[in-house]
């Protein structure tokens, strides 16, 4: 008997009937057989991941019922994937019909393939009452976290038989880098599946648990065959890229990527103890007689930030401890406590922390908490529970600049700015921030930006002179002076 579509669920290849219109490659076909909730693919550029989101959407048309989901962040985008849809979808089903309009396909059984986009946060709820079988986001690092978990809440059944799930393609870089690498890059190693239990309580006060399930299948290009054939010279045109770029898109390496505003940041545990050509160190016990801050971030739905530092005679500070008001499993979304609350745990903190205790504080904040609609200003809720600040420095490019002087690292391989390795939340979220594509002086404000916000307010209060460089080779200042003059190892 001749296969059909419905006959490729393990192989993912697709038949009109006679020949194979599309068969996957080795890592495409790795990502269209896994089984779990929520796939990402890819990690890499050049990986063939688009393909394979486009021809996944397919799996269920024969069912009258279906409808599939396929999202970039801007209309614009979608128009690469529309035009692979129009290359293989009537091939498939020659009645099927595209909707210029709505952009959405009409398949002969009475099933649907959406092509949308989000290009701002309230743009998802264009999704609202919506129900998707199938949801795919090509490029999910340009998404926020929220968007993607809104659309989680569309991704429910149209019809009887139906088999819900999402998947996602990404490259590192991008305002959702963070979050989508502490989902998907972080907890396991590629390939590994991961679990999370989910317990539902009924009306009936009985309770269900089910584990929801997660993995990542990493894919680059020399993955893509067809590619490499038929453009040998790609991946030299990626090598070439600047370091950051070619790690991320030809290594498809998480930890330098494409627009990330803090550059310099470096995380080497081989260095936690000598501090050398590293940020993040061993925990130690500050001596009592250093200087000691406290900055702070306020925010309700969003996360606020409350980071402790110690600071040497030498000017060098230590983030010593942190208190950060995020919930565990919902990136960038506050905890909701009220003002009171959040003090009084600060206090309590600074009474029993062993690196806080004893200790005399220097207060910033975040000037809005000054401000005052209605009963009491957050910094009168703080100082009630003993917690004082002084107004925060918010020149926000200034800001930034001390912050970047921090982070340099000096002749000796130190930077003036050192993270306990158990400050996480600070590792997790500064070094994912993003440069502002309309402002590079800036950060981008939709990512989860809050503990760098405080880490500013700190800076502007503990400013740095610029680092000294080593001084110019005398040799090259001589605008005649070539590099052929110069010693081969001297280059």
């Amino acid at each position: 008997m001749s296969k059909t579509i419905y006959d490729r669920y393990q192989t993912g290849e697709i038949y009109d009937g006679k020949r194979a219109v599309w068969v996957p490659q080795p890592r495409q076909e790795e990502f269209m057989r896994r089984t779990e909730d929520e796939v990402l693919f890819g990690g890499a550029a050049g990986g063939g991941k688009s393909d394979a989101l486009v021809i996944e959407a397919l799996r269920q048309i024969k069912m009258p019922w279906y409808k599939g989901l396929i999202l970039r962040r801007t209309y614009p985008q979608l128009k690469e994937l529309i035009g692979k849809s129009r290359l293989f979808y009537p091939q498939i089903d020659p009645k099927a019909e595209f909707n210029k309009t709505e952009h959405t396909w009409y398949f002969s059984s009475g099933a649907q393939i959406i092509f949308g986009s989000m290009n701002n946060e309230d743009a998802k709820y264009n999704y609202q009452g919506q129900a998707y079988d199938y949801i795919a986001f090509d490029e999910l690092t340009q998404f926020t976290f929220p968007m993607y978990d809104y659309l989680r809440s569309r991704n429910r059944p149209n019809g009887p038989g139906m088999r819900c799930y999402m998947r996602a393609s990404a490259n590192p870089g991008g305002i959702g880098h963070g979050w989508v690498k502490d989902m998907f890059i972080t907890p396991a190693p590629p390939m590994t599946r991961m679990l999370k239990e989910v317990v539902v309580e009924n009306d009936d006060g009985s309770v269900e648990t089910r584990r929801m399930s997660r993995i990542f299948v990493p894919s680059k290009v020399k993955d893509n065959h067809a590619l490499m054939r038929n453009d040998p010279n790609y991946i030299f045109r990626l090598a070439a890229m600047s370091e950051a770029e070619k790690k991320a898109l030809l290594d498809g390496d998480w930890d330098s990527y494409i627009g990330q505003f803090f550059g310099e940041w470096k995380n080497d545990p081989d260095h936690y103890r000598d501090h050398v050509h590293t940020h993040v160190i061993e925990p130690f016990d500050p001596p009592e007689h250093w200087r000691y801050y406290r900055s702070f971030d306020w925010g309700f739905r969003k996360p606020f930030s409350c980071g402790w530092w110690a600071v040497d005679r030498d000017g060098v500070a230590y983030r010593i401890y942190e208190f950060y008001g995020c919930k565990r499993d919902r990136p960038d979304t506050g905890v909701e406590l009220n003002a009171s609350e959040v003090f009084a745990e600060i206090a309590k903190l600074e009474r029993t922390h062993p690196y806080l205790r004893g200790r005399e504080f220097i207060g910033v904040a975040d000037p809005a908490c000054w401000n005052r609609q209605t009963g009491k200003s957050v910094y009168q809720e703080a100082a009630e529970q003993g917690v004082v600040f002084t107004k925060g420095d918010n020149e926000r490019v200034a800001g930034w600049i001390q912050c970047h002087e921090r982070l340099k690292f000096g002749p000796d391989g130190r930077a003036r700015v050192r993270i306990f390795k158990t400050c996480r939340d600070f590792i997790r979220t500064v070094p994912a921030v993003m440069a502002d594509e309309h402002h590079a002086e800036d950060v981008d404000t939709t990512g989860e930006d809050h503990i760098a916000d405080e880490f500013r307010y700190f800076c502007m209060r503990n400013p740095c002179a610029p680092m000294k460089r080593p001084p110019p080779d005398p040799r090259r200042k001589n605008p005649a002076h070539t590099y052929l003059d110069v010693p081969i190892e001297d280059l």
